[in-house]
C-alpha cells in the first residue's frame, strides 16, 4: 500500500477521535482525503473492502454530529460506487466549515475590541476625575492582555499626555516604537512627552531616529524645533525650522519659529 493510502487510512481511522475532540473540520478533511486516495489508487480486494468500511463509518460518524446539521443542511450518505458524489458534497462541507471558522474568529475579534473599548472608557473616566493611579491600573491590566498592540499603547499614551502624566506616556510610547519603529506619529508624541519632562537629550535622540526612518516629514522637524526652544538651543532650533520650511514652504508655524530663533540668536 502506498504512503498516501496508508496516511489516508490512518486519518479515516481517527475520524471518530477527531469528532470526540470537537475537531469537525479535521474529521471532514480526513474523509475528503480518504475519498481522494480511494479514487486515485487501484486496490486489492481486501484493501478495497477495508477502505469501504472506513468510508462508511467515517461518513456515519460525521453526519451524526449535531453541530454539522446547523452549518450544513445536506445529509452525508455513502454508498459504494458513489464516491465521487460524496466527494463533491464533502468539498462543499469543507467550504462551509471554513466560513464558519472565519465568522467565529471575526466574532471573537469584535468581542475583544468591545472589551478593549470598554476598558479604555473606564480608564479615561478615572483620568477625567483625577484618579490617576486607578486609571494607570486599568490601562496596565489592559496592556498586559494586548501586549503586542502598538496602537493601543499609543492611544493610552495620548490620554496620559492630555492628563499631564508625561512619564507614563513616555514609557508606553517607547514600547510602541519598539513594536512599530516606522510610525512617525509615535516619535512626535514621545518628543512632546519628553519635552514636558525636560528630557531634551533623550527627545533629540528619538527625533534623530525618526529622521532616519522618515526624513521628509516637516512636522517632525518642527516638533524637534520645539524641543530646542525649551532647551534654548537657538542655532539648532533655527536649523530645524529651516528643514521644516524646506519640506513645506507654506508652514506658517515653522516661519514663526525661525523668526523667533533668529531673534534670540541676535
Amino acid at each position: 500500500m502506498s504512503a498516501e493510502l496508508t496516511k489516508a487510512r490512518s486519518q479515516l481511522s481517527n475520524v471518530r477521535t477527531y469528532l470526540k475532540q470537537d475537531k469537525v473540520q479535521m474529521a471532514a478533511q480526513a474523509l475528503h482525503d480518504g475519498l481522494i486516495a480511494y479514487l486515485k489508487h487501484p486496490l486489492m480486494k481486501a484493501e478495497r473492502q477495508e477502505f469501504v468500511r472506513l468510508l462508511e463509518d467515517s461518513t456515519m460518524y460525521l453526519s451524526a454530529v449535531p453541530k454539522l446539521k446547523e452549518i450544513f443542511p445536506i445529509v452525508l450518505t455513502y454508498k459504494e460506487g458513489k464516491e465521487r458524489e460524496l466527494l463533491e458534497t464533502v468539498k462543499e462541507l469543507l467550504v462551509e466549515l471554513q466560513k464558519s471558522v472565519t465568522d467565529e474568529a471575526q466574532q471573537m475579534l469584535e468581542a475583544l475590541e468591545r472589551q478593549k473599548q470598554a476598558e479604555l472608557e473606564k480608564g479615561q473616566a478615572f483620568l477625567d476625575s483625577g484618579q490617576h493611579q486607578s486609571a494607570v491600573a486599568v490601562f496596565n491590566s489592559l496592556l498586559n492582555r494586548f501586549s503586542e498592540d502598538a496602537e493601543l499603547k499609543s492611544d493610552i499614551a495620548e490620554r496620559y499626555i492630555r492628563a499631564g502624566l508625561y512619564h507614563e506616556a513616555y514609557e508606553r510610547l517607547a514600547e510602541a516604537i519598539d513594536l512599530s519603529p516606522e510610525n512617525i506619529r509615535y516619535y512626535n508624541s514621545i518628543g512632546m512627552a519628553l519635552r514636558k519632562l525636560g528630557k531634551f537629550k533623550v527627545a533629540e535622540k528619538y527625533f534623530a531616529k525618526a529622521v532616519r526612518v522618515a526624513g521628509k516629514d516637516p512636522h517632525l522637524f518642527f516638533n524637534l524645533g520645539r524641543v530646542y526652544v525649551d532647551w534654548e538651543k537657538w542655532d539648532k532650533c533655527a536649523k530645524s525650522a529651516l528643514m521644516a520650511l524646506k519640506l513645506d514652504p507654506e508652514f506658517k508655524e515653522a516661519e514663526k519659529m525661525l523668526a523667533f530663533a533668529k531673534k534670540r540668536l541676535a
